[in-house]
């Protein structure tokens, strides 16, 4: 007859290797599980403070080029357009609502004047009451005729800043932007495009957008 009483520790040795794998496997799982989480916490936020769009076009050249990853502050934050603002906004009368992106020539109330190639904005429309623009970003020069445009109530006017290749609020089909049809406010160029292949990715650009 067999004495069972010597076997005891070596079942409990034989058992440690099965109980610690079942902590590991424990124990990954729950960090698996925390990485969801964290994940899911991240993509909320990026839904809501957040956008990401891509540049379509040359119409901000040379700030942005087409292909452009670009994270917007979303406008669930972003009520305020204010002059120089780079933003995405969303028109129905042009290409069906795509996002477009502009910059942030007048607010509401403000009157902009064209003038020789030039941007005047200024609270009066008397041109001795209003401030030249500088513009260095400004790609091409503007090939509009000489005129003055008061922005109404609850609008922006935008503009690109390649003026001899951009449809904006000087283009009735676009306007003048309500306010409500901005989408947020360009803060950061995340992957620099290539202008449809024109040009190799400059990478060196990565970082905030003005």
């Amino acid at each position: 007859m067999e004495n069972y009483e010597n076997n005891p520790v070596t079942e409990s040795e034989n058992q440690k290797p099965k109980r610690r794998a079942a902590r590991k496997g424990s124990t990954l799982l729950l960090y698996l599980h925390d990485i969801i989480y964290l994940l899911a916490a991240i993509m909320v936020l990026l839904l809501v403070f957040f956008r990401i769009v891509v540049v379509s076009g040359s119409s901000m050249k040379n700030t942005l080029v087409d292909g452009d990853y670009l994270l917007l502050l979303s406008n669930v934050f972003y009520r305020e357009p204010k002059q120089g603002d780079i933003v995405v906004i969303s028109k129905d009368s042009f290409d069906n609502g795509a996002p477009i992106v502009k910059r942030v020539i007048a607010t509401e109330g403000q009157f902009v004047r064209f003038l020789e190639g030039k941007v005047y904005v200024g609270d009066s429309p008397d041109l001795e009451n209003m401030q030249l623009l500088e513009e260095p970003y400004v790609s091409s020069p503007m090939l509009d005729t000489d005129g003055v445009v008061k922005v109404q109530e609850g609008y922006i006017f935008v503009m690109g800043d390649n003026r001899s290749g951009s449809k904006d609020s000087r283009d009735p089909v676009i306007g003048q932007i309500d306010k409500r049809e901005v989408l947020g406010k360009v803060i950061f160029l995340m992957l620099p495009g290539t202008d449809k292949g024109h040009e190799a990715p400059d990478y060196s650009r990565i970082g905030a957008v003005s």
